[in-house]
């Protein structure tokens, strides 16, 4: 089974006022990203807005991507639904697009008891045929969390081989690496801190400010792999203020604008949702000018 770590970016969706995917201006910035050295991309993650997708919109976007990757890197598409059935349904329609593995997610309308949770990603799992799985999980988000106890049990399904869990408890992520025994690999998630999550035994990052960061975001990767900590600090240090500004402004709308500012016409959020406001933008500049995204 293929194998996951490094830098991941989650991918944003460029969709227009009429609802058609802008193929041209994705496919650019997969290719550049791919360019400065990220081990793969994620379409359809949170920064991809999948909620407010149609399920032809996520294929469109998947099979832009898997195109513009040509196989240099693997492309791990998110699936995301409330049925078991429409998310073995998502899980097809990404491997038919060529997607090399699932990024699993679970929505839910009303509450979903422990077993209905773990079902739905024994689902998930079995429908992508022995291609790797990854769990994503953020409760500030979603009414049915994962549990530790279903957690250690998805982890001995043989391609449920990777968790990304947004829970900003890092302590948790200690927890699921001792209680999976090493069969789970743990992405860092924006709302960690990545240095700290390779540190306790991470494989990677899996989060939308690669997008904005792809370079700095992989120096701070090679740093931590190589076990160099003094570095990987002071490579985490000034990426953190894009963090508390995308936790004081909203994440999808941040970046987009942020990959505005640098150039690729991605677009606004996608409605209700709403993008930034001058003051904002300004702010986004220039943390990004003083990181050197800019």
């Amino acid at each position: 089974m293929l194998s996951l770590k490094g830098v991941y970016p989650y991918l944003v969706s460029p969709v227009d006022a009429s609802g058609q995917v802008d193929e041209a201006v994705l496919a650019r910035l997969v290719d550049d990203l791919i360019a400065k050295g990220v081990h793969g991309v994620t379409p359809l993650g949170s920064t991809g807005e999948f909620a407010y997708l149609s399920n032809e919109q996520r294929r469109t976007i998947i099979r832009v991507v898997v195109k513009a990757a040509r196989g240099r890197v693997p492309v791990i598409a998110g699936v995301a639904s409330t049925s078991i059935a429409d998310a073995r349904a998502q899980t097809e329609a990404a491997l038919g697009e060529g997607a090399d593995g699932i990024l699993a997610v679970l929505e839910a309308y009303f509450p979903v008891t422990e077993d209905g949770v773990e079902r739905y990603f024994r689902a998930v799992a079995e429908a992508a045929s022995g291609r790797p799985v990854v769990l994503y999980t953020n409760p500030n988000f979603q009414r049915s969390d994962l549990s530790l106890a279903v957690i250690r049990r998805l982890s001995e399904v043989d391609n449920i081989a990777y968790i990304k869990d947004a829970s900003s408890n890092t302590g948790r992520l200690l927890s699921i690496l001792q209680q999976t025994e090493g069969r789970l690999g743990v992405f860092a998630a924006s709302a960690h801190i990545p240095a700290c999550v390779m540190m306790i035994g991470g494989v990677g990052w899996m989060a939308g400010p690669a997008c904005l960061v792809p370079e700095q975001s992989v120096a701070l990767y090679e740093a931590a792999a190589a076990g160099d900590w003094t570095r990987a600090m002071a490579l985490q240090n000034p990426l953190w203020r894009l963090n508390e500004l995308f936790a004081r402004f909203s994440l999808a709308a941040c970046i987009k604008a942020g990959l505005d500012m640098q150039g690729y016409p991605v677009g606004d959020p996608i409605p209700p949702l709403a993008p930034l406001g001058a003051a904002e933008r300004e702010i986004l500049a220039k943390a990004l000018r003083d990181i050197g995204a800019l």
